[in-house]
């Protein structure tokens, strides 16, 4: 397959118009545009997002007491089930792999559009009929088991739910499956000639092991819930241990896929994050072979320690040494990107406008998450606050540390390649500081309150958690509001915002070197690379410090 294609050449003003611009109607439709379809992504999954936010502050609100005063047990359980699903596969995961990877891959390594584009299209379309359907299963006796299913709590709830919420899951990992052939097929096929793997954007290489994640674990994750459904709806004992099941082997198919879930939605945004700082630090990134191998590394490393998740499950002391060992040593290569880019921002011209701002917030918070990752890996400690709220705190300093962080780091970054204008500096600003604070003021006293044994999963605890739990329950309102000046200032500068030239950070990526927003089919002609993509120093150009948009 090669990388060049024709670009058919207008005849008429009106042809121009047609073929070199997107209308509105455009992104409510089939299309095969990767720019599109990654448009569609975020605008999708954000909405998602909403909605397993409003339900992340139900369940706050309920455990600001001890008591069921907001909404009963059986309530709380599926808005707790609800909430996980969503955030985790509606969420986290189109975004990165979806919106991020299908808008950036082409245009980062010159090519005109995916290697598949119109099974880009379905793996997208997949996903809206799919959450719709999720989200009515809530009103049609939900699932109440979370967002793990485990057996058999999982078959002893409403069948309706839980069968709904099989099937969502499955539909949604055929959706990555797909969109993982495509990522995986464009990078290492649809690159100019003039591109060696050697001078991919370290995106590139993020999203490289996002892809092989995404096609060797999630067909595990599909197995297990076929299985689990034949438990469900047919009666089968697969799991059931009524019946002759095990349910540990579920736990093991389950974690096989959901322990490199956790990569799959954070690595792509370890490619964002090293994309950002070189560009507002102006400075090349230090140690660029050692960034790309390692998350070749950690895709490798992440299908090897998933029974982590199951010190408590009866696993054998020889198999709890070799996860614990894992575990550690995947510690490794994720502490070499962040010396990589601690390295980078050490004597550069740093500017501290918000993608800046957002990308030393998902440093900060995401070692957060890695120390408490490590400390969660020796099996003695595990086992002592297994299935409290310290994992709840180490989960989400992960997940919205490391990916929300990188979304809007993203986000940020790259408003005025998408919308070809400037987003608001001081609104970001304000954005970053109310999601900092909220964040950790939400998540950081969960540590305390897993160390003193409260317990996750649950609407009704001890009294003497109710302090810590009110904390937390305001910091998750603050958290809750920065969404708004986020929203308004996206939406307003989208439309109203001071216009952006084709690359108002100076970066030297191939996606800054086409228009912005970029044409249909990207390029007017192939690119050719003249400067690696971090050569930053080298010219008088490359030097100018990134300019800092106040304006609305």
């Amino acid at each position: 397959m090669t990388a060049e294609l024709s670009i058919p050449t207008p005849t008429t003003e009106e042809d121009n118009v047609v073929h070199h611009h997107r209308r509105w109607q455009d992104y409510f439709t089939f299309s095969s545009d990767h720019k599109v379809i990654g448009i569609q992504y975020f605008v999708t999954g954000f909405i998602f997002y909403i909605i397993g936010g409003l339900l992340a502050e139900g369940i706050r609100t309920e455990l600001a007491t001890p008591d069921p005063d907001f909404v009963d047990p059986a309530t709380y359980n599926s808005m707790f089930t609800m909430h996980g699903t969503i955030m985790i596969f509606l969420w986290i995961v189109p975004a990165g792999t979806g919106a991020f990877a299908n808008y950036l891959l082409p245009l980062m390594i010159g090519a005109r559009d995916m290697a598949f584009p119109k099974l880009n299209a379905v793996a997208f379309w997949i996903i809206p009929p799919t959450g719709l359907l999720l989200i009515a299963s809530f009103f049609l006796g939900p699932a109440q088991a979370g967002w793990t299913s485990y057996p058999p709590l999982s078959l002893l709830t409403g069948k309706v739910g839980e069968g709904i919420w099989i099937m969502s899951l499955l539909l949604l990992g055929t959706s990555s499956i797909l969109g993982g052939i495509n990522f995986f097929t464009t990078i290492l096929k649809m690159r100019v000639p003039s591109m060696s793997m050697m001078q991919m954007p370290l995106f590139c290489w993020a999203m490289l092991a996002t892809s092989a994640l995404m096609l060797i674990a999630t067909p595990v994750l599909a197995g297990a819930l076929i299985l689990l459904s034949f438990d469900l709806l047919a009666g089968t004992s697969f799991f059931n241990p009524t019946g002759g099941g095990e349910p540990v082997v579920y736990q093991h198919m389950f974690w096989f896929y959901s322990h490199p879930a956790v990569y799959i939605m954070v690595l792509p945004f370890f490619g964002v994050i090293s994309e950002v700082i070189p560009v507002h630090c102006r400075k090349p990134v230090f140690g660029y072979g050692a960034i790309a191998y390692s998350s070749m590394a950690i895709s490798f490393l992440g299908l090897i320690v998933w029974a982590h998740h199951m010190f408590t499950s009866g696993t054998p002391p020889w198999l709890r040494m070799f996860f614990m060992i894992t575990t550690m040593v995947i510690a490794v290569p994720t502490g070499i990107k962040i010396f990589g880019w601690l390295a980078t921002m050490w004597g550069g011209k740093i500017t501290l406008n918000t993608p800046m701002l957002f990308a030393m917030g998902f440093i900060s918070t995401f070692v957060i998450g890695g120390i408490t990752g490590v400390m969660l890996a020796a099996v003695p400690f595990d086992i002592h606050v297994h299935d409290t709220y310290f994992v709840v705190a180490h989960l989400h300093y992960v997940l919205f540390g490391g990916s929300v962080f990188g979304i809007y780091t993203g986000i940020y970054h790259w408003f005025p390649k998408v919308t070809g204008r400037h987003i608001n500096d001081t609104w970001g600003k304000i954005h970053f500081v109310l999601t900092y604070i909220g964040f950790n003021v939400t998540f950081l006293p969960m540590h305390i309150l897993g160390l003193q044994g409260m317990p996750r999963r649950i609407a009704m605890y001890a009294p003497e958690f109710q302090g810590l739990n009110q904390i937390c329950t305001y910091g998750s309102y603050v958290l809750a509001i920065s969404t708004v000046p986020f929203l308004v200032n996206a939406i307003w500068c989208a439309y109203k915002g001071e216009k952006a030239g084709d690359n108002p950070w100076n970066a030297l990526t191939l996606e800054w070197q086409t228009t912005s927003p970029p044409e249909i089919e990207n390029f007017e002609v192939l690119p050719v690379l003249t400067t690696g993509p971090y050569d930053y120093g080298d010219t008088e150009r490359v030097e100018e410090p990134p300019k800092v948009f106040t304006n609305v």
